[in-house]
């Protein structure tokens, strides 16, 4: 009988002061039967010896991107996929930025872009480096290329500063890297899910139009979520300015006809998840030039309803999704108004959500999740936490 070979991570250990704590991380991951190759930074070296890692991991630790006897040996390239896992601990600010970014001018950087693996980090910094819109903008672009992250924690810094961006614990990374490894469940492998997302806007004359204030975050996690859970997905979305996410059929559209229309050309599919705020109403006739303000400075506009996209999608009598859900975007009634709109609308689902206070350009959402059993209770959780709730959900039901 073939006794299989254990699972080996590639560390990269980063420059800071919580690089101490991967020492203990080494001899945890070896202790798990885990085999563990580690890579120092230039910065790391400060905190952590290649001679002490090397000690802990009985491997040759790799710090140079231009040693030419390992380029000769291994390369960089294959260093960075012999392993079934690339762990980086700490990630400090530089690193995430770094990859964010696309960047390789160490040997660390460089096996992080050419690595084909899972990523999983670790971050580390000061509590004010973390909370950073750059910090933040590299964390959400990471998380949408699919890097895992564990932590960071809160409490006192080295710097005696105190909140979030202490490095997680040993024994927490080393559940996070086994949880890395177990194979991933596709509950929705082979199954296409069908989401729109984001605003539509409806042209008054060529310059003005009527919109809302949906930023489509919501309906491009829930698309991300059911990649990683098998799908195959076609996004149609309203104009929007965030990026295609990795492995989805992006479909842009401007107005709710349009939307209509590339919804029902996309048809059949086995979910249908109706996430963008469709405008209610367009304007009969379109000015062809841009229209005056004239002596009043008065505009009388005539509008006409638009289709109704999930009713359509829910009531259609031989392509209708075995599973169909909207959402209701309410300022009162909220969990009334969701469920008229779920009995009404022929849907199997709604997820309600009280935008009555600011919540658009947030990445929280207080969500109701409303089907034929009843309501949930509302949580407030990120929207990406929303999404991988609802995608659980869906899991389920299709089983």
């Amino acid at each position: 009988m073939t006794v299989a070979s254990p699972a080996r991570i590639l560390l990269i250990i980063g420059g800071g002061i919580a690089a101490y704590k991967s020492l203990e991380l080494i001899r945890l991951i070896r202790k798990a039967g885990l085999e563990v190759r580690v890579v120092l930074t230039k910065a790391a070296q400060a905190f952590v010896t290649p001679l002490s890692a090397g000690s802990l991991s009985g491997d040759k630790v790799y710090t140079d991107l231009f040693d030419l006897t390992d380029e000769a040996e291994m390369g960089h390239i294959s260093l960075s996929r012999q392993a079934e896992l690339v762990v980086v601990a700490p990630a400090t600010a530089a690193l995430m930025a770094k990859l964010a970014a696309g960047l390789s001018d160490d040997l660390a950087s460089t096996l992080l872009l050419a690595t084909d693996k899972p990523v999983l980090m670790a971050p580390a910094m000061n509590v004010r480096m973390w909370h950073q819109a750059a910090t933040q903008r590299n964390l959400d672009t990471l998380r949408r290329d699919g890097v895992l992250f564990v932590g960071p924690d809160e409490g006192e810094m080295a710097c005696g500063e105190y909140g979030l961006g202490r490095m997680g614990e040993p024994e927490a990374i080393l559940a996070a890297i086994q949880t890395a490894l177990k194979p991933k469940a596709q509950p929705l492998k082979g199954r296409h899910v069908l989401i729109t997302a984001g605003p539509t806007f409806e042209p008054l004359d060529p310059v003005r139009g009527i919109t809302n204030r949906s930023s489509g975050k919501q309906g491009y996690a829930i698309a991300e979520a059911a990649v990683r859970a098998g799908a195959r997905v076609t996004l149609v979305s309203g104009p929007v300015t965030l990026p295609t996410p990795a492995g989805v059929e992006r479909i842009d559209v401007e107005t709710a006809q349009q939307m209509y229309e590339a919804v029902h050309a996309a048809l059949p599919a086995d979910v249908f998840i109706g996430v963008a705020a469709v405008g209610d109403w367009r304007a009969r006739e379109i000015a062809r030039d841009k229209q005056k303000k004239g002596e009043d400075g008065e505009l009388t506009l005539t509008l006409v309803k638009n289709p109704d996209i999930l009713a359509s999608v829910g009531k259609h009598e031989s392509l209708r999704p075995q599973l169909v859900i909207g959402f209701a975007a309410e300022t009162r009634n909220v969990e009334v108004y969701g469920r008229t709109k779920l009995r009404t609308k022929g849907a199997d689902v709604i997820m309600a959500n009280d935008v009555s206070k600011d919540v658009f350009e947030r990445d929280t959402t207080n969500m109701i999740l409303i089907d034929d059993t009843g309501p949930t209770a509302a949580k407030l959780l990120t929207k990406r936490e929303a999404a991988e709730d609802l995608i659980r959900y869906i899991g389920n039901r299709m089983q």
